[in-house]
């Protein structure tokens, strides 16, 4: 395989400067009992990828990680024209490409996590905040390993994401960084995860995505537990402030962060590709994921006014809200089905 791209570590260092606060709290009373219960959970479910992964598994690029249907311009006219080679050449540069943002993203939450322990009010909010930077922390090593072990190639962070990561971690408020990271990257996280997940034919790569996603449920959970508490006494002009940073996010997330730079490196046409690909089955699926997630979340945040509901219309992603639960209202309902016997422990 030629042409693989390494970054040199010394071209890689970003800083940027932004407010912050840190606020102690010395009432040491839990009285928020679901997050308490969040954090056992989280210390319970802690896990080291060294022992718990089989690294040994061998993973050949070339050959397809994913099925070949998973490419999002598979059985089109580009497609048909490209060789054997070029075809293996595009598997190894797309699961590259989309495994990258996966470890720029968990490098995201990483730094945003740590923000928020220091910035949440809350007692127990930064306890189990701290279990998260640890799951980031393991997030990025998983990823950072299969990507340098493994595929021996890489991406930088796609320009869109990184736009929504700097958004969230120069915002000064700690809500935001909950509402950003913990409901929106979260929530793509998962709709990326699930998505490969149940497409991967690597036993590693399915391994690894199932384990950080038993922590991405967690970390969903956390922001909708603490924004509910918050986000009920904001007045109207601050609710309606958040409500457009959600609506914004989504476009964002619907139309812009795009596997753009596979296409170039590879010297296609990147805007034919894109648009086959924003037309392709798993796009479909992948938008489905993402906004059946998303949207009952924000629902029961209260920030899907009549505003938002006309918005969310309009770009085709209201028909979610009621299909599915938010992920903490699944928990409870969870939870009281064992308490009543209808479910096992």
């Amino acid at each position: 395989m030629d042409s693989l791209t390494k970054f040199h570590p010394r071209e890689a260092i970003e800083e940027i400067s932004v407010p912050q606060s840190i606020t102690y709290n010395w009432e040491y009373d839990s009285t928020r009992k679901r997050l308490s219960r969040l954090y056992e959970n989280a210390k319970r479910d802690q896990w080291n990828a060294s022992e718990r992964l089989d690294w040994s598994i061998d993973v050949d690029p070339e050959k397809g990680l994913v099925p070949d249907a998973a490419i999002g311009i598979y059985g089109t006219e580009i497609w048909n024209r490209l060789d054997a080679k070029q075809i293996e050449r595009l598997r190894h540069e797309m699961v590259t490409w989309q495994l990258c943002q996966f470890l720029h993203g968990e490098q995201g939450a990483l730094l945003a996590t740590a923000q928020i322990v220091d910035s949440v009010p809350w007692y127990e909010a930064k306890q189990y905040g701290a279990t998260q930077v640890m799951d980031e922390a393991r997030h990025v090593e998983v990823y950072r390993r299969f990507i340098q072990d493994k595929l021996c190639n890489e991406y930088e962070v796609n320009p869109e994401l990184k736009k929504l990561l700097d958004q969230i971690l120069t915002d000064s408020r700690w809500d935001m960084k909950f509402l950003g990271m913990q409901i929106i990257v979260e929530g793509l996280a998962l709709a990326a995860f699930g998505t490969l997940r149940d497409t991967t034919t690597n036993p590693l790569l399915r391994d690894l995505t199932a384990y950080v996603m038993e922590d991405e449920a967690r970390h969903v959970a956390f922001g909708v537990l603490s924004l509910r508490e918050f986000c009920l006494d904001l007045p109207q002009r601050e609710r309606e402030e958040r409500e457009d940073f959600v609506y914004e996010a989504c476009i964002l997330m619907r139309d812009r962060i795009q596997s753009r730079e596979v296409w170039q490196r590879l010297g296609l046409d990147d805007d034919e590709c894109v648009e086959h690909a924003e037309r392709s089955g798993i796009a479909a699926q992948f938008r489905h994921r993402l906004f059946s997630k998303i949207v009952p979340n924000v629902k029961s945040l209260g920030l899907l006014s009549e505003r938002q509901r006309e918005r969310f219309h309009a770009i085709d992603i209201l028909q979610y809200e009621n299909e599915t639960t938010s992920d903490v209202d699944h928990d409870a309902e969870i939870e009281r089905r064992i308490r009543s016997g209808e479910l096992a422990a």
